[in-house]
């Protein structure tokens, strides 16, 4: 045999597997479609949000969380509804991966090197309901180094278990088929695509220019989602979110193309939940792109306030940074507005200083870096927005800027095909708004929750803005963003059980082949259920990748 395990996909989840298998001795054939310079994957790119549970620095910050929150949090986000059929690990999963938040995450991520920044943000803030969806308190929390300190321990792992004679790579070998034979996986085989030097991220060739196969005793399939693919999506995209966009920005990088799902499927494996998927509604057109309709996904603050393509103020709970679904949902099922792909936010230059943040390990040198330095002088102490975020200021092509809301208007008008937005109408709700901050107490529900979110220190110091009126001009210039929406998570796949074994049609376990990361909706088939707390990404591939490592070396002693 070639080796002892092949690993499908040079990913976060592929990685944390091959440690995993090589630090037991195992002998491992990595094996990805792209070249050296994507090791980590969609990971590398990422924010580096992780989730976790009564942690040090949630304690620190008076935040009191406890796994019966965080279970009660999660299952009513999930809304398995599913249970005994397609959900039926994928509970089974959800369970085991908040103990693990709750517990062990933290030293095994420190045993690893990884550390986190001291603040904890307040992420998918929910639905408005106790037992709904949402995070009740503060639980994603930044790794230093964002996404691509993450990925950076794992990297070295296996650049050293290569230099010890115990792994492999196969770069530009793209697997076509899963080689099942008698009821049991023997290996893989595909096409060698043509040498590509470009750059990480950016899109690759698929010039075929030989075949392979390889054989080993077991096969980790850790090869993503689908979000680069935007006819995937649509073709699974749920009727219960309505018609899906004509036209939508990319979160992901282009080899982020779903393959492996259906050729995983041809092998005999069973798939579940593909109409469950995490799309963001706040996405922005990248000005710097790296791949094809590169998208840029804003983090909100709580004060931006949200209008949609007819310029009417969304309905709670579509808030910003509440439920990222909820939203979605509303946007592409509203009859008068669900033929237009976009929505819009109205802010001031004040709020833009405090609260915006962008997704992305390259939007956030600072923390990618790891300068301490920079981060205070940037975040905490300097004046004015990111430089990051001036940058979609000045080049943006979705941001516009004037001194008045007539001219706003008349500039957001100027992005769309038509005029759609009215100034005097927009004017009266934004007046509304402002009437309510003359008191502490308000009956506006973004009011209540700005002034919630400001309770919390975390959110006080750092990320959530003095309360004020959205037409004082002493806060100004007047801002809007047109807001697209960017693909991003695959949240169903490969069913698996508890060791990450791949299941087939049957629901036995397929002897010798596992999956994990997004391929396997982070494991079980669907951890998330219908919706994400988010920071769970990075930890949904760390903790599957694990369990799918762990068990085929146990299965190839």
């Amino acid at each position: 045999m070639d080796a002892d395990v092949i690993v499908v996909g040079a990913g976060l989840a592929g990685l944390v597997a091959a440690h995993e298998l090589t630090s037991r001795g195992r002998r491992v054939a990595l094996v990805d479609q792209e070249n050296a310079a994507n090791l980590g994957g969609q990971a590398f790119w990422s924010f580096g949000g992780l989730f976790l549970v009564d942690s040090p620095e949630q304690r620190r910050l008076g935040i009191k969380d406890s796994f019966d929150l965080a279970w009660t949090d999660w299952q009513g986000s999930a809304q398995f509804d599913r249970a005994e059929d397609e959900d039926s690990w994928a509970v089974r999963w959800a369970r085991a991966y908040v103990e693990f938040a709750a517990g062990e995450k933290r030293s095994w991520l420190e045993g690893h090197g990884i550390k986190l920044l001291p603040t904890v943000g307040w992420a998918e803030r929910g639905d408005l309901r106790a037992d709904g969806h949402g995070n009740s308190v503060p639980r994603f929390h930044i790794a230093w180094g964002t996404g691509t300190g993450v990925v950076e321990p794992f990297v070295e792992y296996a650049r050293q278990a290569r230099r010890d004679g115990l792994l492999t790579f196969h770069h530009r070998h793209r697997v076509d088929e899963l080689v099942v034979e008698d009821g049991a996986a023997r290996g893989v085989r595909g096409t060698v695509l043509a040498e590509d030097d470009s750059p990480r991220g950016v899109a690759s060739n698929r010039e075929a220019v030989g075949e392979f196969e390889l054989t080993a005793q077991a096969v980790v399939v850790t090869s993503g989602g689908i979000g680069a693919d935007h006819d995937i999506v649509r073709r699974y995209w749920p009727e219960r979110l309505g018609t899906p966009p004509a036209r939508m920005v990319t979160g992901v990088p282009e080899y982020v193309d779903g393959r492996m799902l259906d050729i995983s499927a041809a092998a005999g494996v069973r798939l579940v939940n593909r109409d469950r998927m995490w799309h963001y509604t706040e996405g922005i057109q990248n000005w710097n792109p790296i791949w094809p309709g590169h998208g840029i996904r804003i983090l909100p603050g709580p004060s931006s306030m949200w209008f949609d393509a007819l310029g009417r103020r969304l309905p709670d709970p579509c808030l910003p940074g509440y439920d990222t679904l909820g939203t979605l949902k509303h946007l592409r099922t509203t009859e008068d507005i669900a033929g237009h792909d976009h929505s819009w936010f109205v802010l001031t230059r004040k709020i833009i200083e405090k609260e915006f943040a962008l997704s992305g390990s390259e939007q956030n040198p600072d923390i990618t870096a790891k300068d301490r330095k920079a981060v205070l002088r940037d975040r905490l102490l300097g004046k004015g927005a990111p430089a990051p975020v001036t940058d979609f200021l000045r080049h943006g092509a979705d941001f516009v800027m004037a001194d008045t809301l007539e001219q706003l208007v008349e500039k957001m008008n100027g992005l769309t095909d038509k005029p759609l937005l009215d100034a005097a109408a927009m004017r009266r709700q934004i007046e509304a708004r402002d009437l309510q901050l003359a008191n502490p107490y308000s009956k506006d529900s973004q009011i209540q929750g700005i002034r919630n979110a400001r309770r919390y220190i975390g959110d006080r110091l750092g990320r959530v803005a003095t309360p004020h009126r959205i037409l004082d001009p002493a806060a100004g210039p007047l801002i809007g963003v047109k807001l697209h929406v960017l693909t991003r998570k695959t949240l169903g796949g490969i069913q698996t059980d508890l060791d990450s074994r791949a299941l087939g049609a049957d629901g036995t376990a397929i002897d010798g082949l596992y999956a994990a990361g997004e391929v396997a909706g982070f494991g079980g088939g669907g951890v998330h259920g219908y919706n994400a707390l988010e920071g769970t990404f990075l930890g949904g591939c760390l903790f599957s990748g694990r369990a799918a490592g762990r068990a085929a070396a146990k299965q190839t002693a």
